[in-house]
């Protein structure tokens, strides 16, 4: 691990990456899709949570014109102990930037497209204009798609940072909670759990038809009852689609495995959350935010005619 790309971790003792289990080993990316994919984006000079996260799903993502744009640079201003992307001082705003990915998103033909960012903490508005400039670059070129933005907490800023991105109007709003509230401290030390919730319930209060999703990691130590009541702190705060996925140590410098949690628990957190009221649930070994997100939206969007058809 380069020390530049991490340097908050550099000091930390090597942690051991335990052996994967067999149910969550992918293959090496290698179709033609993954190519033409991975050729689109570098000629708009763009860059994706897929690469920078180092995410398992890459090859099959982008084997299907797949991915997950990443704005406002590949540096970012935090240093959470389970992520991979680079930590330090970003660089300016690129004003060209939400062309650049309107542009992608009408060549790689996307019915769905997830936009993401890095922490801007040196923004004044922790980049929102910027994801409203890209979503209305996206409308502009590819008017059928549908939008799902994965924002940071906005945690430095004033309320109206959020104002912005819902007024730009995505049609799904996903901001991960990540971990149990225990284990902020140690895995997410530059946000704050009750915040991150509150966003999200805001969300629902700015706009309530608009889509609401999180999804947390487990493996990292946390116990079932925590995840529990985390669901029940997400459907208090009427959020409708959640995302359970195991946890994957990126380099020995990053926060230990704690344990592989086996695909009957996932089913069991899945059956759980259905059981508290979500509208969606994706709970899998090796399910991301954005993993599947298209074909997810469709069936989100079907669960809610489906309880407004019952109501």
């Amino acid at each position: 691990m380069p020390g530049q790309r991490h340097p908050e971790k550099a000091h930390r003792p090597d942690q051991e990456q335990p052996k994967k289990p067999s149910w969550i080993r992918v293959k090496a990316p290698v179709s033609q899709g993954y190519k033409e994919t991975r050729d689109i984006l570098k000629n708009n000079k763009l860059s994706t949570v897929c690469e920078e996260a180092s995410c398992p799903n890459v090859g099959e993502c982008w084997g299907h014109g797949h991915a997950t744009m990443m704005i406002m640079g590949e540096i970012c201003t935090r240093g959470c102990s389970f992520c991979n992307v680079a930590t330090g001082r970003p660089d300016a705003l690129d004003v060209f930037e939400p062309g650049r990915v309107a542009d992608a998103v009408q060549k790689l033909g996307l019915k769905h497209v997830v936009i993401t960012s890095v922490d801007r903490d040196d923004l004044d508005d922790g980049g929102a204009e910027h994801f409203a400039q890209t979503i209305r670059a996206i409308r502009h070129r590819a008017p059928d798609t549908t939008i799902e933005v994965l924002t940071p907490d906005f945690l430095k800023c004033g309320p109206r940072a959020l104002e912005i991105v819902v007024e730009a109007k995505p049609d799904v709003f996903n901001h991960n909670l990540e971990t149990v509230p225990g284990l902020y401290p140690t895995v997410r030390p530059g946000a704050r759990y009750f915040h991150s919730l509150r966003l999200l319930q805001r969300v629902k209060e700015l706009d309530p038809t608009m889509f609401t999703k999180s999804g947390i990691m487990v493996g990292l130590g946390e116990n079932a009852q925590e995840v529990r009541q985390i669901m029940d702190d997400m459907r208090a705060a009427d959020i409708d689609f959640l995302t359970i996925g195991q946890y994957l140590q990126p380099t020995p410098k990053h926060h230990k495995v704690d344990r592989f949690v086996t695909p009957e628990e996932f089913k069991d957190y899945e059956k759980a959350a259905f059981g508290k009221g979500f509208l969606m649930v994706s709970a899998t070994p090796l399910t991301r935010s954005s993993y599947h997100a298209g074909d997810d939206f469709a069936r989100l969007r079907q669960a809610r005619l489906d309880k407004l058809g019952q109501a």
